[in-house]
C-alpha cells in the first residue's frame, strides 16, 4: 500500500491470505458517476483508491451478468473493463474493485494469494457468478476447499422484497405475491455446494445500516466500493 485507505468495514480473516479486502462506507463518500456527487470529487477517491491500493486497480461497467475477467500482470494504473461484474488475479500485485449498493459483494481468496472480487445482484445470483468465480480460481490451482469466501454488507433478507418472477429464478418455486428474498444465503448455500468449507456473512445490511452505507432500496443514488488488494 502506498497511500491511506478510505473509511471502511474490513475483511479481518483475508489477512492471513496475504490480502487486504474491505467496503468503504458513507464517511468515505461516494465512488458512484451517475449521483449528484460533482465528478471531480468522484474522479479523486478513485484515483486515491488507485495510489493506496498500490498502483494497479482493476474495475469495471457493471451489467449485472455473470462476466468475470482474469487479470494478468504487466500493465499499471487504473484499468476500467467494460460490461463486467466479476474480477479474478493470480497476481498478489493486483488490487481489484467492484461498486456495490445493495448487491452483494463476493470476496474470494486463496493461501496462494489467488483472489476474485464478484458483484452480485439478484441476476448473478440466478445466474452462477459465484460457481463462475469458484471455476477461474480452480482453473488457477486452488481447490475450492481451500477457499475463503466472504459476502460482505449488502441489502439482508428482511429487507429485499421482490416480485413473483425474481422470486421464481432464485428460489425455483412459484408465488403470485411479492416475497423476501436473502441473497447472502443463497450465495452461501451455492459455495458450500461447490465444496467451499470457510464462508463468512457479514453482519451489515445496507438499508438497515444505512447510516454506515449507501443503499439503492432505501433511496440512495451514491455507490459505495468493495476491494481486494495485496496487503502492505
Amino acid at each position: 500500500m502506498s497511500g491511506s485507505l478510505p473509511p471502511r468495514e474490513r475483511v479481518a480473516s483475508f489477512a492471513v491470505l496475504g490480502l487486504t479486502a474491505f467496503t468503504t462506507t458513507r464517511d468515505a463518500g461516494s465512488f458512484g458517476f451517475t449521483d449528484d456527487a460533482p465528478v471531480r470529487e468522484v474522479n479523486e477517491r478513485w484515483l486515491g483508491l488507485v495510489r493506496a491500493t498500490g498502483g494497479r486497480l482493476a474495475s469495471a461497467h457493471q451489467v449485472h451478468g455473470t462476466k468475470i475477467v482474469t487479470h494478468a500482470a504487466g500493465w499499471d494504473g487504473w484499468l476500467r473493463i467494460d460490461s463486467a461484474d466479476g474480477h479474478v488475479t493470480a497476481h498478489h500485485d493486483t488490487a481489484m474493485v467492484i461498486s456495490i449498493a445493495d448487491c452483494v459483494p463476493v470476496f474470494m481468496g486463496h493461501p496462494n494469494g489467488a483472489s476474485a472480487l464478484l458483484h452480485a445482484g439478484w441476476r448473478g445470483v440466478a445466474g452462477g457468478i459465484l460457481e463462475g468465480g469458484i471455476r477461474a480460481l480452480k482453473a488457477m490451482g486452488c481447490q475450492p476447499s481451500e477457499l475463503v469466501v466472504h459476502l460482505g454488507p449488502s441489502i439482508c433478507g428482511a429487507c429485499y422484497e421482490v416480485g413473483p418472477d425474481v422470486y421464481a429464478q432464485l428460489m425455483r418455486r412459484t408465488i403470485d405475491h411479492p416475497a423476501t428474498v436473502d441473497l447472502r444465503a443463497l450465495l452461501a448455500d451455492q459455495a458450500r455446494i461447490a465444496g467451499v468449507k470457510q464462508v463468512e456473512v457479514s453482519a451489515c445490511c445496507t438499508r438497515c445500516h444505512n447510516d454506515r452505507f449507501y443503499s439503492h432500496r432505501a433511496g440512495d443514488s451514491a455507490r459505495q466500493v468493495a476491494v481486494i488488494a495485496p496487503s502492505a
